[in-house]
């Protein structure tokens, strides 16, 4: 048997405190108060109070802690002290404060680099512009930081290397200074005050005049009328080019790239196409009977080239239009009738002329005129006689008939062209001829064969400084039915005389002579800088070459076989040489920006 246990005193004494100490857990609540009186409160020692300070904080040092930084001291100077209470006193109202007192930006910790003020010299080169103030400013931008040695993209922002950190005004200020080195403002973005003042080309009496011609226009009677472009045709500003300098083209290659082409087509073949002499204007007709005109403008929006305004003649098939210079206020456009209408662009109103008085039976059609550059005659083929042919021209003011032009010519006259000066013409026969008329003289002054013509179709003018006696054009370019092209200078052609009278050679050797093409020669075109000549002919597709003068080499790099051609109707310049218009048999006009 395992051995009794014994209990001594202490066991006992242990006991019974545990009893007492369990017993205090079963005592009623009306005995708790009683027993915490009897309970003794220590006292907080100094090492307790400082680590209660160190965790919770006292009001003693919460005001000194808080205004250690150097934006809350600001806002703790405007305050007053707070009382015994504990609240602030009357003078410290918090809505009476600006924003920028109640806000700060914290800086990183242990952050003891300063903000670096702008140099003067930069501050002084971007003053505040009071005509145009910004919109929207931010007022955070001044107390803003931006390291600008931190970060690599920053770095060429800065004025000096020992440069770091400069506020947010300063940032967008270098930030915009970087841009504009990088990106020059462009002419167009420029204000009023920086761009040189520019002339007035009209008057306020025009203006007045205009207006009073708007308004007989649009009483006109029985013949359409057309919008008034008196006030397009007015604002130069943003018609003109910027008046660049006319490039010279290099030979062989041309730098010529494909532009918008038109949004609107007709519905037939493009018979005629004619840039407006001074403004960025295209006319175009077709045998649709409409005629329309665009304003040149590949970049605008949401229209490329968008159309300004167009007129339809009923039963007209309109062959042939074009702009009367040199101020291109009056369009003339004609078919296969005995008629020819005037469009007058500063009213809109459409006239028409019926019959040429005294010569109305040669003159069965009006569609083969051209007028002159100086803008006073008017010249059309006449029906073809037996030996011959004639050309009857007109006074434009008055449309009545003053001279006729005839030459002798085997199945009569193929085409005609005015001198630049307008003071004479030079004819074509069909049988190779080619006659120069003076209106002077109301005569020719000589005739001269065209070398190895087999029939001629068109002829054409261009250049500038030629011979006075022949009008100033310096070339003569002739197509024929064989397809070949000859190109004479016009001082080429004066024979030496002591004499005042001018005498040419009779058959001149060409300048150059063009076989590119293999079919009849249909349609040649100088440029007004006299340095391209385009030729081709309407009886084959994609048929066009464009020719540099003075070399007289043929572009070898355009028009390529991917060139959307077709077949060629109607070829045109822009007034600066600068562009290219074509238009096909299909109602499509296409253009091109001449470069270089």
């Amino acid at each position: 048997m395992p051995p009794k246990q014994r209990r001594d005193s202490s066991d006992e004494d242990d006991f019974a405190s545990f009893s007492e100490h369990d017993e205090s857990h079963y005592e009623s609540e009306e005995d708790a108060p009683a027993k915490a009186q009897k309970t003794r409160i220590l006292e907080k020692d100094s090492d307790e109070e400082e680590l209660e300070r160190f965790v919770l904080g006292d009001t003693a040092n919460f005001r000194e802690n808080l205004f250690k930084n150097d934006a809350l001291a600001e806002i703790g100077s405007d305050l007053e002290p707070l009382d015994e209470e504990g609240e602030q006193g009357a003078g410290g109202n918090l809505e009476e404060l600006d924003d920028a007192q109640l806000f700060f930006l914290d800086a990183p910790v242990g952050s003891s680099k300063e903000l670096v003020p702008a140099p003067a010299t930069a501050k002084a080169a971007a003053p505040k512009d009071t005509k145009n103030p910004p919109a929207w400013e931010d007022s955070d931008d001044e107390r803003l930081t931006v390291s600008l040695a931190t970060a690599t993209q920053l770095r060429k922002l800065r004025i000096s290397e020992e440069e770091d950190v400069v506020n947010g005004l300063e940032y967008t200020r270098r930030l915009r200074q970087q841009y504009l080195r990088l990106n020059p403002l462009p002419d167009w973005a420029k204000t009023a005050d920086e761009r040189p003042a520019k002339r007035r080309r009209r008057s306020s009496a025009a203006s007045d005049n205009s207006e009073a011609s708007d308004l007989s226009g649009s009483e006109a009677g029985d013949e359409p009328s057309a919008l008034p472009l008196d006030k397009f045709l007015r604002d130069a500003n943003s018609l003109m080019g910027s008046g660049a300098k006319p490039t010279k083209l290099r030979p062989e290659v041309i730098d010529i790239q494909r532009s918008r082409d038109m949004a609107d087509s007709h519905k037939d073949e493009v018979t005629a196409l004619c840039f407006h002499p001074e403004y960025p204007v295209l006319l175009s007709s077709s045998t649709s009977t409409i005629l329309y005109l665009h304003h040149i403008a590949p970049t605008a929006h949401p229209t490329p080239n968008p159309l300004l305004t167009s007129v339809q003649v009923k039963q007209v098939p309109v062959r042939h239009a074009e702009f009367l210079g040199p101020s291109g206020d009056k369009i003339f456009f004609a078919g296969r009738r005995r008629f020819i209408h005037s469009w007058d662009l500063p009213t809109g109103q459409v006239q028409k002329t019926e019959k040429l008085q005294g010569h109305h039976l040669e003159q069965r059609t009006w569609e083969r005129f051209k007028l002159s550059p100086c803008g006073r005659w008017l010249g059309m083929i006449a029906t073809t006689r037996k030996g011959g042919g004639a050309i009857n021209i007109v006074n434009v003011n008055t449309m009545q008939w003053i001279a006729a032009a005839r030459l002798d010519s085997r199945g009569g006259i193929a085409d005609f062209q005015w001198w630049k000066s307008g003071n004479g013409l030079t004819i074509l026969g069909k049988g190779g001829q080619v006659g120069e008329w003076s209106m002077a003289s109301r005569r020719f002054l000589a005739i001269w064969n065209d070398e190895g013509s087999v029939g001629g179709t068109v002829i054409a003018l261009g250049g500038r400084n030629g011979p006075k006696l022949l009008g100033g054009d310096r070339w003569v370019a002739i197509g024929s039915n064989s397809g070949v092209m000859n190109v004479y200078n016009r001082e080429d052609l004066i024979l030496p005389s002591t004499d005042d009278e001018l005498e040419l050679k009779e058959r001149p050797e060409p300048t150059r002579r063009f076989e590119q093409l293999t079919t009849p020669v249909t349609f040649l075109t100088f440029s007004p800088d006299g340095q391209i000549l385009a030729f081709g002919s309407g009886h084959k597709k994609d048929a066009l070459r464009l020719a540099h003068l003075p070399s007289c080499t043929v572009y070898r790099n355009w028009p390529t076989a991917q060139t959307p051609l077709g077949r060629i109707t109607a070829v045109a310049f822009g007034s600066k040489s600068d562009s290219l218009a074509v238009g096909n048999d299909t109602g499509k006009i296409r253009l091109w920006e001449i470069r270089s």
